[in-house]
């Protein structure tokens, strides 16, 4: 994919998870996470943490920003994400797809849901207020988790599916030609 390919597809992973944000949506359930795995997967390292950082940042111009202790939280953990896709990059299947997303999933909620805990006064600043925070996040973990494959295997077949379709069109092509 040639560098222009990839700046065409960052934008349009940005539009989409902002778009995702901002679309009414159950708590969690939203893109960024799966974009950034699908940006780590096939734009490579240049895109795997700027694209869901990106989407989020902008997103969060008409949502609104946290203090910034939880807004870097959310930003570091997206990125994370994205460099989980680049996991992917060689192998590139429904489990290896699964499992990265969920991978994703599982580091947002640690790492917000810990930000949480030590950046505000929802909880003590214990263990027991660190396991409260926790067990507080579940359902959107839940969210969070089906979310993300959902997103991801929809970006992931997609792509695919259009890759598969291009190259019967260009194969048509020249045979009638």
């Amino acid at each position: 994919m040639t560098t222009k390919t990839k700046i065409l597809f960052a934008i349009t992973l940005v539009a989409i998870g902002v778009a995702g944000r901002l679309l009414p949506h159950a708590w969690n359930f939203a893109p960024v996470v799966a974009i950034g795995i699908f940006s780590g997967a096939y734009l490579g390292k240049r895109f795997a943490f700027a694209v869901p950082v990106i989407a989020m940042v902008a997103s969060d111009i008409f949502i609104g920003f946290y203090g910034w202790q939880m807004n870097a939280a959310v930003y570091i953990a997206m990125g994370l994400a994205g460099l989980t896709g680049l996991t992917l990059q060689k192998k590139k299947n429904p489990v290896t797809i699964a499992l990265a997303s969920v991978a994703g999933s599982t580091v947002f909620f640690l790492v917000t849901n810990g930000a949480v805990w030590l950046f505000t006064s929802m909880y003590e600043p214990t263990i027991s207020g660190l396991s409260a925070s926790y067990i507080a996040g579940m359902p959107f973990f839940r969210n969070a988790i089906v979310g993300d494959v959902w997103y991801s295997f929809s970006l992931f077949g997609a792509y695919e599916a259009a890759k598969v379709l291009y190259h019967r069109f260009a194969l048509a092509k020249t045979l009638v030609s």
